[in-house]
């Protein structure tokens, strides 16, 4: 079965909203290959409407300026592009189509298909509805050593999701990135037990 991955940039209290006001003095060459690794190796990308609008409007052009990004520009347009959208806008990026049917049937179903990883990059509202419906197999947080104040965050302020954390790294800017999946065995307890693990020298 195919694997959903999820990759977003976020600040340490949350914020994933228009990284590209912040992140940009952090982007170095170890986060150059963790995005390169989780999104373009994948040959099928899931984007929600705001995303792919950036996207499109960035990445061709890129691609064919033929600069140091054009390698990635080019992973991205030749990847299957389905946008997650109520409209049926004329897509101008190669290789782009809109989702049909509700999002968790159709991803239940893109899982099914042949074929490599199915990426997601920014997309919140998808990401959301995919975590939430155990249909996310990676979410990748690429964790940045900045407080930005404002902006909408990563998870809903009522939200309870467990997650199990896959494996961190720390990078030399001070960025982590976590990748963590769904935690159908969260533990449970309470301060009774909890307090068991105090330590007990005065």
């Amino acid at each position: 079965m195919r694997k959903i991955t999820a990759g977003l940039f976020m600040s340490l209290d949350g914020v994933v909203a228009d990284p590209q006001d912040w992140h940009f003095p952090y982007f170095d060459d170890a986060m150059g290959a963790a995005v390169d690794a989780q999104l373009g190796s994948a040959d099928t990308l899931l984007l929600g409407r705001v995303t792919y609008d950036s996207f499109a409007g960035a990445w061709p052009d890129r691609e064919a300026e033929g600069g140091p990004d054009a390698v990635f520009a080019k992973k991205l347009g030749d990847a299957r592009k389905l946008v997650v959208t109520h409209q049926d806008p004329d897509f101008t990026w190669r290789n782009s189509e809109r989702l049909d049917g509700e999002l968790t049937e159709a991803a239940a179903a893109l899982k099914r298909e042949p074929g490599g990883d199915i990426a997601i990059s920014g997309s919140v509202s998808v990401v959301r509805r995919l975590l939430a419906a155990g249909l996310l197999d990676e979410l990748h947080l690429l964790v940045h050593p900045i407080v930005v104040g404002k902006g909408e965050r990563m998870f809903a302020e009522d939200a309870t999701i467990p997650l199990r954390l896959l494996s961190s790294e720390a990078f030399g800017t001070g960025v982590l990135h976590l990748v963590y999946t769904s935690d159908d065995a969260a533990p449970s307890g309470s301060y009774d037990a909890a307090k068991a693990h105090l330590t007990q020298e005065s």
